[in-house]
């Protein structure tokens, strides 16, 4: 009796490589056009435009556009917890890639049973508290 082996993929570093591709595209498209500026091409949040609070996604975009630009201290104003992110999907990035090319799972961070719950915890904390109208969470709204 023969065994059914799954197909290989052609290239195992095909999906990262398309990852880094897509990821190369946003980060042209935010340089370009320089979401610190508003009026330009990106379009503002729609929870902020619709409800006047922010997101906890909001301020990303401009977050990216300062650190890209080397202004580290611009960056987590505009988004502490979307910098922490950034930093952690590099991390499960790299450990996913490194995966491909030795042939097996690398457990990294996302694989843990307490990181979808602590995700969660931290992004809804993070939306509570940069929407407080009282200082120093005031400072925190972009």
């Amino acid at each position: 009796m023969q065994h059914l082996q799954r197909p290989k993929a052609v290239n195992p570093l095909l999906g990262p490589l398309g990852v880094a591709a897509a990821a190369g595209v946003v980060c042209c498209a935010v340089w370009l056009s320089d979401p610190t500026v508003p009026g330009g091409p990106i379009p503002v949040c729609p929870t902020k435009a619709l409800l006047g609070i922010d997101c906890p996604g909001c301020g990303s975009m401009r977050m990216l556009y300062s650190l890209m630009h080397g202004d580290f201290s611009a960056a987590l104003h505009f988004n502490a917890v979307g910098l922490i992110a950034l930093v952690l999907l590099i991390w499960a990035y790299c450990a996913w890639t490194y995966g491909r090319v030795v042939g097996r799972r690398i457990a990294s961070w996302q694989h843990r049973r307490w990181a979808a719950p602590a995700v969660l915890t931290v992004m809804c904390i993070w939306f509570v508290i940069r929407n407080v109208p009282i200082a120093p969470f005031i400072s925190l709204y972009v």
